[in-house]
């Protein structure tokens, strides 16, 4: 990727910046095979330092499995597990929090001294100290959705970890559009027409990730495994069994798979529509909307397969991911039309 600016200190924040995008995007990929491993509850207390190392030596084991036999998964789920294979799951779970540990460090240490060095461009220090704020949050927010797994039932609250999953999306789109904000300070421009598609595309988009979150922690991808159909029918029955209408729409794991789909069709409608728009568009907006349109065409076949394939833990963490790529594309195109625009 070609960038416009040559300012020294721009280029070096920014390719930070975008390291720590990678990172974030890798830590909602770990998330995605953690919670589809089953393993979000192996670690039944939080230790921000303490906890940076793994249980070593058989005693600190069976003490950290003692830990968990205590827990509701193990006492109504997993009672027949193994000291080996509880070292399965809690692996998953502690690099899941080794790596949150590492984008906090990574973070913070070259901010400091990127910020000693008066290296920070102009206007970007209070979004650096916001980003890392945010970052903070996210692992009490973590702690916080593990916790409602702890008490009665083996399972952490849906709306916790669609709280959750959306503010790693929030972290990453900030932290991306500012990597792009300094490595390319110029709007390239656009069609007014494709600036509203392309604003509207990512409301959609807002939209479908949550309700992906949603399906996730209602586990509503291993109900209905068949497409284009659900079951017999386009529109399944059971949409609308509760009261009120819109708790549907949370909680009924029918009409969040639906819903879903729906959001996909929308969302692949849209970014066409944006393509097509963008064919007047200078040449970099216009690659920028194809390039969206192919990964959201990539990530509806992967969500169809994993489907079809009912939610194996592989193709249910590519997908994941690629809700992540695909939220960088959308951002990649609106950042290119931001401002002034083109007639």
């Amino acid at each position: 990727m070609m960038f416009q600016t040559q300012d020294r200190d721009r280029r070096a924040v920014g390719y930070w910046l975008l390291f720590m995008a990678f990172m974030v995007f890798a830590m909602v990929v770990v998330g995605g095979a953690t919670r589809l491993t089953e393993s979000g509850l192996s670690m039944v207390d939080w230790r921000p330092v303490t906890g940076v190392l793994p249980p070593i030596g058989e005693d600190a084991w069976q003490a950290e499995f003692a830990k968990y036999q205590q827990s509701p998964e193990y006492k109504l789920k997993n009672y027949h597990m193994s000291v080996d294979d509880f070292k399965g799951i809690f692996y998953w779970e502690w690099g899941h929090r080794l790596l949150g540990r590492l984008i906090g460090l990574f973070f913070f240490v070259p901010m400091v001294w990127f910020w000693a060095k008066d290296r920070i461009p102009q206007g970007y220090k209070p979004r650096l100290v916001g980003l890392f704020v945010l970052g903070g949050l996210q692992g009490l927010m973590g702690w916080y959705m593990v916790m409602s797994g702890l008490v009665d039932e083996p399972a952490v609250s849906h709306y916790r970890l669609t709280a959750h999953l959306s503010l790693a999306l929030l972290i990453f789109g900030a932290i991306f559009w500012t990597a792009l904000s300094l490595l390319n300070p110029k709007p390239v421009g656009g069609p007014a027409v494709l600036k509203r598609v392309t604003h509207t595309a990512m409301l959609v988009l807002v939209l479908q990730l949550v309700m992906g979150a949603l399906v996730a922690g209602l586990k509503a991808g291993h109900i209905f495994n068949t497409w284009p159909l659900m079951g017999d029918t386009f529109v399944p029955e059971g949409l609308w069994f509760m009261e009120p209408w819109w708790l549907n729409m949370l909680d009924n794991a029918v009409t969040v798979q639906f819903d879903h789909r729906i959001g996909a069709y929308v969302l692949t409608l849209l970014v066409i529509a944006a393509g097509f728009v963008a064919r007047k568009a200078p040449v970099e907006t216009k690659n920028a909307a194809y390039l969206l349109i192919g990964t959201v065409g990539v990530q509806m076949l992967l969500g169809i397969i994993m489907l079809l394939k009912e939610v194996p833990v592989s193709w249910g963490t590519v997908h994941q991911g690629g809700g992540v790529l695909v939220l960088a594309a959308i951002i990649n195109l609106m950042h290119k039309q931001r401002g002034r625009i083109a007639k």
